[in-house]
């Protein structure tokens, strides 16, 4: 039986939409991802899938050394979706750079 879809749940409770009202930072860690990832399958939500790799791979810091084959090792994730996550650590990895530099590190 297949678990609710984020379509499925009240608007409040969707990540998208929560970002869009609400902000970012009232997010969390797993929601966060959920929006990268896009999309479910049709046994698992986006949110379902999130939470799998959160589980795994221990969070932020786990899925930051894992490559494109181990993320997509979990039912759900395609290469696109794998691809997304990895351009997001890509992105704060520069953000991060650019800041250790302005201020001279």
């Amino acid at each position: 039986m297949a678990k609710q879809k984020i379509k499925d749940m009240p608007p409040e409770r969707r990540p998208r939409e929560k970002l869009l009202y609400e902000g970012s930072d009232t997010l969390s860690d797993v929601e966060l991802l959920a929006i990268l990832i896009g999309s479910g399958t049709r046994d698992k939500s986006a949110l379902d899938i999130a939470q799998e790799l959160y589980d795994k791979f221990g969070g932020y810091r786990g899925l930051a050394e894992r490559n494109l084959a181990e993320l997509m090792e979990i039912e759900g994730m395609g290469e696109a979706k794998a691809a997304n996550i990895a351009a997001a650590y890509e992105i704060a990895a520069r953000i991060v750079e650019m800041v250790l530099k302005d201020l001279g590190h």
